[in-house]
């Protein structure tokens, strides 16, 4: 009696002949358990391998192939019928579980691959991770419910397989790290004091009056006694505090204890709240390139895929 079930497994042909089973055994030990499994059910070689397309007589061989590695007989065959052993009937029903897990498998990575949803890992450097990316993350979270995303911010660079990161934002030059880059906006940087400290100390009018001035030092994107300007000019300052971190600064400038170089995006709402003035508006500084960066994929997940085009529709180049 042969055994008939409800959910099938099907493949749609067999890449592997049976001269490559030394070269793809556990792919090919799979496609045996498929061809035992399929003739069971259809109950015969001949419908297995219609089914399968292949011949009969490779079907007969992939089960006698099984029947070898295990050491016991899986088939009673005369030549009118064929049925199950005891053993025969305990291994179909588990490699009937393992090709529908199999099958299963691959239909839920399908389904990651058909919509965004799952865990996205985002990486950027903290000013802009909080005033710039992180109203835009809400916004695509609005907009694709079944995502969540973790963000981690800093200024330091970071190795994305090393520390599980799927998407980053690097602001300067990239080194040639194998990344795909997409261009963003460039970074702007200003210059400013408060409304305060420029009524005591004065309003510098041209770059070189920086020099008898307190300015606050950033000291990760340049050396930190040297401000220069888009013209190349070359200023050198001092100042009484010098730190990694920009919030840092801009809560210093509030203070009024001087005059810091920082990202607009860090500071464009003290700017138009006045509680920071601009210093040497008419005199530019060079701007700073800036990506987006993600390990290659050919296929990446929806997840990561809109992500991507959603950053570059609000912060890209324009």
């Amino acid at each position: 009696m042969w055994m008939q079930c409800h959910s099938v497994v099907k493949f749609d042909k067999l890449p592997f002949t049976w001269e490559t089973r030394k070269h793809n055994y556990g792919m090919d030990q799979l496609i045996s358990m498929t061809a035992f499994v399929r003739a069971t059910e259809l109950g015969g070689f001949a419908p297995a391998a219609q089914e399968l397309g292949i011949t009969a007589s490779m079907v007969g061989q992939h089960v006698r192939a099984l029947e070898n590695r295990l050491g016991s007989r899986l088939l009673n065959r005369t030549t009118r019928r064929q049925s199950l052993t005891e053993v025969g009937r305990l291994y179909y029903e588990r490699c009937r579980q393992i090709l529908l897990d199999i099958d299963d498998a691959d239909r839920t990575a399908s389904q990651l691959r058909a919509a965004p949803r799952g865990r996205l890992r985002v990486n950027a450097p903290v000013s802009f991770g909080v005033h710039a990316l992180t109203p835009v993350i809400a916004e695509y979270l609005d907009t694709y419910p079944e995502v969540e995303v973790d963000l981690t911010v800093n200024d330091r660079v970071i190795d994305l397989v090393e520390e599980g990161i799927e998407v980053a934002i690097r602001v300067g030059v990239l080194a040639d790290s194998g990344l795909v880059a997409r261009s963003l906006a460039p970074y702007q940087l200003v210059i400013c004091a408060s409304p305060d400290y420029l009524a005591k100390f004065g309003q510098p009018h041209k770059p070189a009056d920086l020099a008898r001035h307190n300015c606050l030092s950033f000291d990760r994107w340049e050396a930190p006694h040297v401000w220069t300007f888009a013209s190349g000019e070359s200023v050198p300052v001092r100042g009484v505090l010098r730190t990694n971190n920009g919030e840092a600064l801009r809560v210093a400038a509030l203070r009024g204890l001087g005059i810091i170089k920082q990202p607009l995006v860090l500071l464009a709402d003290d700017i138009r709240s006045r509680r920071l003035v601009r210093v040497l508006p008419d005199y530019e500084l060079p701007t700073r390139p800036m990506h987006l960066v993600y390990l290659p994929d050919r296929r990446p997940t929806p997840k990561l895929r809109t992500f991507i085009d959603f950053v570059l529709a609000r912060l890209g180049p324009g």
